[in-house]
């Protein structure tokens, strides 16, 4: 999958950089955001509608690129680099970067599903549901990643002993599909577009969100100067997204459309991918839910990312929501 993603990553941002760029080519400012993992999922596609259609521009703000990255700390070093400081990164990420007393603040939710995630294995194997897992091996991407976490949630969620499931990093979800070809492993983690795109050579053994509740998976930071110094722009920045969210569930084909054109796949795939997200979903407008934070929390502290509890509080800013959304949010 990471040699997959990679090869998609730079078609779909640079082929949607030069759309916002041809569509506001005349400005006199233009901004720049991060995302985590631009390109490469499916996280960034209302960004990829909101610029498409001007929505960003009709919110107020000029947003014609999107910076990627790999994720992680590298985003958020992105983010406070930038002249517009604003991005969305895995809420591990952003957990990770205020242990280290760096000057952020959560404004809004990003995703809040894990549907794209599941596990599979071949078609002739015995393992049939999670309790066939216990006393074999699986193949996970990296220990301590989001692969990792979302299994142990899973085995934890089915009652099955963590302990008898033996996790082999297998350092991409490509390569771990090979080790299962090969008998190395009795199943193997995957995720969208290419559990579709490769559907009929496995059998699926779960996905992730029909077991697994919401959960806030990725979050909007920026720095509390930003916030401050241009509350507007901030607004404006989350008032373009959630356009593009709401135009992402308005109109999937369109969405699926242009998620086709940047990430070279078949319409019928495309189609697939974003329909199964709108179906879980997976994009938040913005609002917070502290039930499904605390969801992903109970996730980090089980691959030992994280330690005790986490005061919200003292993180999150709901102050540049719509108010509409602000009352929605339960924290």
């Amino acid at each position: 999958m990471k040699c997959f993603l990679k090869r998609v990553c730079a078609t779909f941002g640079a082929s949607l950089v030069m759309a916002a760029g041809a569509l506001h080519g005349s400005a006199a400012h233009a901004d720049e955001i991060s995302v985590t993992q631009w390109g490469s999922s499916l996280y960034g596609l209302p960004y990829a509608v909101a610029m498409d259609k001007g929505l960003f521009k009709k919110a107020g703000v000029d947003i014609t690129g999107i910076l990627t990255s790999g994720g992680g700390g590298t985003t958020v070093r992105n983010i406070l680099a930038s002249k517009t400081p604003y991005g969305e990164v895995a809420v591990a990420a952003a957990l990770a970067a205020q242990r280290q007393g760096l000057d952020l603040v959560i404004v809004n939710v990003g995703t809040r599903s894990v549907a794209e995630a599941s596990m599979v294995t071949m078609p002739n194997s015995n393992v049939h549901s999670v309790a066939d897992l216990a006393g074999k091996k699986v193949a996970i991407t990296s220990p301590k990643g989001v692969s990792e976490m979302l299994l142990l949630m899973v085995l934890k969620a089915k009652g099955v002993d963590a302990d008898k499931v033996q996790r082999v990093a297998s350092g991409g979800y490509v390569n771990g599909l090979t080790m299962l070809e090969q008998g190395a492993v009795a199943g193997a983690v995957l995720i969208e577009p290419l559990s579709i795109i490769r559907k009929d050579k496995y059998r699926t053994v779960y996905r992730a969100g029909d077991i697994l509740q919401p959960m806030t998976t990725s979050v909007g930071i920026t720095t509390r100067e930003f916030a401050k110094s241009h509350p507007d722009e901030l607004r404006a920045i989350i008032a373009g997204r959630r356009a593009g969210v709401d135009a992402t569930y308005a109109d999937p084909a369109g969405a699926a459309k242009l998620l086709e054109t940047s990430f070279k796949l078949t319409p019928d795939v495309a189609r697939e991918a974003v329909d199964n997200m709108v179906k879980s979903h997976m994009w938040s407008t913005g609002e917070f839910d502290r039930a499904e934070l605390d969801r992903m929390t109970d996730g980090l502290k089980l691959i030992g990312e994280l330690n005790g509890d986490v005061d919200w509080s003292k993180l999150v800013d709901t102050s540049f929501l719509p108010a509409d959304l602000k009352a929605r949010s339960k924290l």
